[in-house]
């Protein structure tokens, strides 16, 4: 009876027994994963989450024995089908890529070939596993970005990944991966930087073609709401070990390990206040004293900024911005939310005077400053008081400068502060209000965490205490806990400090926590605004109602489910 049911038991597609993996560095091996196991049935869609450095991304490369050059599989075993990938041999692994087991790239940019048309990338793929003609490859690479719904795909065969948005690339990517219709398709933070909609898109596509090609899927992210939506189970990873494991509504509901409580609680949700997201261990960094009280608006006094009739066309006669109208008043915190292409960062960038308008004006502080060209508006008074955080402080801060010059630098160029004991203080106070350890000072960018990288690029643009903030994204690129710690900095800034904030996000959940309004845009154009938890819980645009309804809630998708197994 039991060799009987032993042997009806379908074996898994993909079982890892104690994987290690350790990469090679000037100051000695590091292990990046250390003994995990999990395992994967046929069809079955699986998310392993976690924060940066947790060992995600390098389980998925081990799979495909795509480590690089200086990380290797020290122990453990990858079985395949019932074949060991440790063992495999180059010919056999060039074999499987593509054909059995696949992967979709965080950058899809950066894995397109820039100089090759998309349909051309595409039939290498297929030809790499099939023989037949080019034109046949051709053919059936139509045929694939059909499949993946590209608007006119007949047009994009010829188009170079510098044409295309971040969602179609990512689209280009899943034409390449499922192209030899592989058992196995493992994708790696495949939404990383697009926008909510554009993201649902990617998901939905990728999860409609798993279930009609019976493909298992592997999903790398440290989204946990996306986790939720599309995985039935989840592993949790922190520190290259597997801490935590359960079907997605168990896990999100009910978390067991600290690490994943500690996940869950940073998640921001729709119902989340800035407060609530910081535990125990994040208050460690951050003074831990309570947010003081948002400042009072003052009626009657005129707003801080004021743009009217804000217009940018590109010289290719694109219209980026049109008919752009909005006010800030002192210490309001503002958002400006939309889909990626809807004007957003060019809003931004003109406010700032770091991009020229075509038409309309710019008011601040009761003067025009839109007649100032934006070359020349670093010699402006009002430079110190408008500043900007940048999206990626990897591409904002100088890779020579050390943490004291990113942070010095504007003192010196708009202060005119010299090198001496004054500077020093200025420097060593922004970075105390920020929580940035002052033996960090003297480490360049590339010696400091994505988090560390963040804080030194507020510390930067407090330095010449501003009025006005406009924050490009800033914590797009950051961890949910270490997106929490920065959250809960800036509101305490705001509140200190009556900054006013211009609020730029895809997140829609983080600009509910974070300001008072919000201005919805699409294609350039305001097409709803308005007190923010009001705008979200009732929107009176079907975009706007289109945005809300893409975001992934923990506790809303955890509810669809009890109802869907009831």
């Amino acid at each position: 009876m039991i060799a009987a049911k032993e042997m009806t038991t379908p074996k898994p597609l993909l079982d890892i027994e104690n994987l290690q993996v350790t990469f090679s560095t000037r100051r000695g091996p590091v292990e990046a994963v250390r003994g995990i196991s999990l395992s994967l049935a046929e069809g079955e869609t699986l998310g392993i989450v976690g924060e940066s450095g947790s060992g995600k991304s390098v389980t998925g490369f081990a799979m495909t024995r795509l480590l690089d050059a200086s990380g290797k599989i020290s122990g453990g075993r990858i079985n395949f089908r019932d074949r060991d990938i440790t063992r495999m041999t180059s010919a056999g692994l060039r074999e499987m890529h593509g054909s059995a087991m696949a992967m979709i790239f965080q950058n899809p940019r950066g894995a397109l070939n820039p100089i090759r048309a998309i349909g051309q990338q595409i039939a290498d793929a297929i030809l790499a596993h099939r023989k037949i003609s080019v034109s046949e490859a051709r053919t059936q690479s139509l045929e694939l970005l059909r499949a993946v719904k590209i608007r006119d795909p007949e047009k994009r065969m010829n188009a170079y990944p510098h044409e295309l948005s971040g969602g179609m690339c990512q689209r280009v990517m899943i034409a390449m991966a499922i192209s030899s219709n592989p058992a196995l398709l493992i994708a790696d933070e495949p939404t990383t930087g697009l926008d909510v909609t554009t993201q649902k898109v990617v998901m939905d596509l990728l999860a409609s073609i798993a279930a009609e090609r019976g493909m298992a899927t592997i999903l790398i992210t440290h989204d946990l709401g996306l986790a939720a939506r599309y995985c039935r189970r989840v592993v949790v990873m922190e520190q290259g070990k597997l801490v935590e494991e359960a079907d997605a509504l168990t896990l999100f509901r009910s978390p067991q390990h600290p690490y994943t409580k500690r996940l869950v609680a940073a998640s921001p949700t729709a119902t989340s206040r800035v407060e609530d997201l910081v535990t125990d261990d994040e208050k460690l960094l951050v003074p831990a004293v309570p947010l003081p009280a948002p400042p009072k608006p003052t009626y009657g006094t005129p707003p801080l900024l004021e743009v009217l009739d804000l217009v940018k066309r590109f010289d290719d006669g694109t219209v980026g911005v049109e008919n752009f109208s909005m006010a800030i008043a002192p210490g309001e915190s503002v958002g400006l939310v939309g889909e990626s292409g809807s004007g957003k960062s060019t809003t931004s960038r003109m406010i700032c005077r770091l991009l020229d308008q075509t038409e309309g004006t710019i008011n601040f502080n009761g003067q025009s400053i839109s007649h100032v060209p934006a070359r020349d508006f670093h010699r402006a008074p009002q430079r110190r008081e408008i500043q900007i955080v940048f999206q990626d402080p990897n591409d904002s801060l100088n890779p020579r400068f050390n943490a004291f010059d990113c942070i010095a630098h504007p003192l010196i160029r708009l202060l005119g502060m010299r090198n001496g004991a004054a500077l020093r203080q200025r420097v060593g106070e922004c970075a105390h209000r920020v929580g940035l350890p002052a033996n960090l000072l003297e480490r360049f960018p590339h010696q400091l965490s994505g988090g560390q990288k963040a804080r030194i690029g507020i510390a930067r643009a407090i330095a010449c205490r501003p009025k006005l903030l406009v924050l490009d994204e800033p914590t797009a690129a950051l961890d949910v806990s270490v997106q929490a710690v920065v959250l809960q900095l800036l509101e305490r800034l705001r509140r200190e400090d009556n900054l006013a904030f211009l609020f730029v996000s895809h997140d829609l959940n983080v600009v509910r926590m974070m300001c008072q309004r919000t201005i919805v845009l699409r294609n350039g154009a305001i097409v709803e605004q308005g007190e923010s938890h009001q705008l979200f819980d009732n929107p009176q645009t079907d975009y706007t109602r289109e945005l809300v309804a893409a975001v992934p809630h923990i506790e809303m998708i955890a509810a669809q489910r009890v109802a869907a197994d009831a």
